[in-house]
Parts: structure tokens; sequence; C-alpha cells
């Protein structure tokens, strides 16, 4: 069946939307009982890879507005996972670090998310699970500005490629 030319069954986007939102349910799934959301592990994966991060590039790497991650961290320091400073050290921002209770919960959902992740690459080599992450990281940069590469795309890296 058609739509305005579009073929469901072999339009790329339309796939893509399916395997993102059953990732989105897989990984509700294994992280519901840990009591924490995706938003919430993406935080914390993002403040453990990058400590100091403020509540705006938080936000950005989580896809969520300023207004749902400033709420969000304030329920995370509530809870002990998260630490801001009472004041900021240079202008507005507060930069969030992990607290050690928040690297525990993290690793719990890490294993989790992880799960999910082994569990949707089954079926493909490694060789394929490289390509798809090449061609993916290729249709985002082609839907934004083509100036700014994709982290790790190969594109203005020069580290990709060397081992």
């Amino acid at each position: 069946m058609t739509q305005d030319g579009v073929t469901l069954e072999t339009s790329v986007g339309y796939v893509l939307k399916e395997a993102s939102s059953a990732l989105r349910a897989a990984m509700e799934e294994v992280l519901r009982p840990l009591g924490m959301t995706i938003t919430q592990y993406a935080t914390l994966e993002l403040l453990s890879q990058r400590p100091g991060l403020t509540g705006s590039e938080l936000a950005r790497g989580t896809f969520v507005t300023r207004q749902s991650m400033n709420t969000l961290l304030q329920a995370l320091e509530r809870e002990g996972q998260v630490d801001r400073p009472g004041e900021a050290p240079v202008g507005k921002a507060l930069p969030a670090r992990l607290t050690p209770r928040g690297r525990r919960s993290l690793a719990r959902a890490t294993t989790a998310v992880r799960s999910v992740e082994v569990r949707m690459l089954a079926g493909l080599t490694p060789t394929e699970q490289a390509e798809a992450l090449r061609m993916l990281r290729t249709m985002v940069r082609s839907l934004r500005d083509d100036a700014a590469p994709v982290a790790g795309d190969g594109h203005g890296d020069p580290a990709v490629g060397k081992s």
C-alpha cells in the first residue's frame, strides 16, 4: 500500500522509526524494574562519560527541553545520584557530576541496556554492525549541516581508522 508514492515496507525512514520505537520499548522494559527512565539513564551515562556537563548540554544530549532536564536534575540530586554546586563557578551554568550512588545506579542500568543492544544486533556480523553504524551516521549527517561532521563517522576525525 502506498500513500503519496511511499511504500511503508520499503521506506527506510519508516523502518528506522519502527526500529527506534522497538528499541525504546525494549529499553523501557529493562529500565522500569530499576525505577529508571530512558532519559534518566541517558543523563547518567552522559555524566559518566563527560563529567561536569551543564543542564543545557545534558538536555541537548538526551533530546529533551532544558526545563525537562532541570526538573530531572533536581530529582536526581534529591535521590543522591547527581551533585551540582550551590552556585555556578562561571556564569549561570551548574556543572553536574555523578555521585557514588549515581555510578551504582548507572552500572545496573548499563547492564540492562547493553542486553537490549546485544539482542538487537544478534542477527548481524561484526562487519554488518559496523556498516549499519556507518550508514546511520551518514543518514544523520545528511539531515544535518554537512559542515558539522557526526562524531566518529570518519569525516574530519583523524583518529578513525587508526589502531
